[in-house]
């Protein structure tokens, strides 16, 4: 398939909820970033987060292979720190392939849970 997407993506709204109603990964409140490469190479992606009160972290480094989609829950990221919950942040990601990002926020702070997605910002 002919490459899709784009290098570079902005979510300029990034936030995890600090607690859940549930114990399982499922109902776990959670911020993510899907990434699609339709492509036949793997792309190797770099994702920096920025905050109103400090100065950025990372590059948090992942791989989406090609021909494949990436769900990544940014409290999955350790390295260089753990994102931080209840706390407000932006990322930007750039990959050496072209991608498609989706960001998604599931918030299961009360029973009634509450999805949220929209399709991020490509800047090239």
């Amino acid at each position: 398939m002919k490459d899709i997407g784009k290098r570079l993506w902005v979510i300029a709204e990034g936030y995890i909820p600090p607690t859940s109603t549930g114990s399982s990964r499922q109902l776990s409140s959670h911020e993510t970033a899907c990434m699609l490469n339709a492509g036949d190479r793997d792309a190797q992606v770099e994702i920096t987060l920025y905050f109103a009160d400090r100065e950025p972290v990372g590059p948090y480094r992942v791989t989406v292979p090609a021909r494949r989609t990436l769900h990544l829950r940014f409290n999955d990221l350790n390295t260089p720190q753990p994102v931080p919950a209840d706390t407000d942040f932006a990322s930007v990601i750039q990959s050496d392939q072209p991608i498609v990002v989706q960001h998604t926020r599931l918030d299961s702070r009360q029973a009634e849970l509450a999805l949220m997605t929209t399709t991020a910002y490509a800047a090239d």
